[in-house]
Order: structure tokens, then sequence, then C-alpha cells
């Protein structure tokens, strides 16, 4: 919720860069939010808006919502979706078709973009709860892992390559898998004088791993159940770069 971010960005290490945010309240059952830190020397927020995720099938299900900015990186148009799809509570099949509506939604983000113009630059990112080689992922919002597979219907998933047996962002029950996605439109991959992806990485340094026993090299997670841990997260962080070229 807000008042977690308000003080992440008050800590020594963070508050000297000046980091804003944009957040609305979900309709999500256990309270939890998207969000969108950044930094204002570098990205300009123009306007912003929640999508709540609905099921047609059930008017009581509530999730987080999709969080769509528009803005300005160093002066480039860039569209930012912030998502935390539905999660596998009660089994992955299951639940399988949540997901795959919220992948419809982001989807025709997508769409609607690319209409006014094939070379827009938007991403999505967020623990969507999936593989990147999931229904949802790889046909609902049509990913690809080869920027050379790419054509004017796709987009590009560069955590598709990542994702390996016993490599991911989060461990359950001895399986890896990467539900932390950072996925691209063709726009930010190979325009002209402007920011273009370059990589993708899984943020896993020691300090994040759990460092004996059981569960070792698994991240290291904040609560066990009830159970005060002391570490940070279930999940790896992931992250890109986007690179101008140089003159």
């Amino acid at each position: 919720n807000r008042s977690v971010l308000e003080d992440l960005i008050k800590m020594p290490k963070l508050s000297k860069q000046n980091y804003q945010i944009v957040h609305y309240n979900s309709l999500d059952r256990r309270g939890i939010d998207v969000a969108l830190l950044y930094n204002p020397a570098y990205y300009t927020v123009i306007s912003s808006k929640n999508i709540p995720l609905l099921n047609p099938k059930d008017t009581a299900f509530r999730s987080r919502d999709l969080l769509h900015v528009t803005g300005e990186l160093k002066g480039e148009e860039t569209h930012i979706m912030v998502a935390h799809w539905p999660s596998r509570r009660g089994g992955a099949k299951k639940t399988s078709e949540l997901r795959i509506n919220a992948a419809k939604v982001a989807k025709a983000v997508f769409d609607s973009l690319l209409l006014t113009d094939p070379n827009t630059k938007a991403l999505i990112m967020g623990d969507l709860n999936d593989d990147p080689s999931d229904l949802s992922v790889k046909q609902y919002l049509n990913t690809v892992g080869s920027i050379n597979a790419m054509n004017n219907k796709t987009l590009f998933n560069p955590m598709d390559s990542i994702h390996k047996p016993g490599y991911g962002t989060l461990e359950w029950r001895g399986n890896w898998n990467l539900f932390d996605q950072i996925i691209l439109s063709p726009g930010l991959l190979d325009t002209p004088n402007s920011y273009c992806f370059s990589k993708a990485m899984i943020f896993d340094k020691p300090f994040l791993r759990v460092q004996t026993g059981k569960y070792k090299n698994t991240p290291f997670r904040t609560y066990a159940g009830s159970k005060y841990l002391g570490g940070y997260s279930d999940h790896f962080p992931v992250y890109i770069y986007l690179e101008k070229e140089k003159k």
C-alpha cells in the first residue's frame, strides 16, 4: 500500500534520489496493490490510470489492478504497465483462466497503443504468476523470446530465454518458476537514436538467498507463514537495461 512506499523512499539510501509514487488502491481482498516508483530526473509522468481486473463469471472476484502510466523517459514517450496477476492459489490449472483474462486486459492496452503508433514504446512488468511459456503470456499476450521472431503483432519477452530448469525468480517445492517478467513492445527494440532494450537480468545476489540448510540458495523471504525470518522477499527482482546507441 502507499504507506509502505512512502516509508521505503524515505530510507537513507533512497531519500536523496527523490523517488516519486504512482499508486491507486485496488480491490484486492488482502490489500495488495501495484505501484510505480520513478525518479523524476529521468521519467516525467504525464497521466496514469488503474484498470480493474474483473471476472465475468464471478462478480465477487477481487484482484490487483493493472496500472498504466504514460510518461516521458528522458523526453521519449514511454508507457509503463505494472501488474500482479491473480495467484495460483487453488491450483495452476484451476486458476489459469484468471490470468488469461488479465493477459487479455493488458494486450488490449498494447493493441490500442500500437494501433495509434506502431512504434509506441510500451512495456509491462510485474509478477504474472505464470512462466514465460504459459498460455497467458505466450499465447494471449502473444510474446516471443527472440527479437528475430518479432512481427508487428508480437511482444518481446526477454525473460523467455532466461527461464531454464533450476533457475528463476522463485522456488516452490524444489521447482523454479520465473513469474517476474518485463515484456516490451517493438518500439523499445530497435529505434534509431532512441532508448532501446539491451539486456535483461535476474537480481539474485548472495545476500538475497538463504545461505544454509534445506532451502539454501532460494530467495530469503521475510516470513515463512507467521514466522518472521528477516529476509527480503520470496521472489528475486528482475530488471532490464535500456540504452541509447552512442553516436
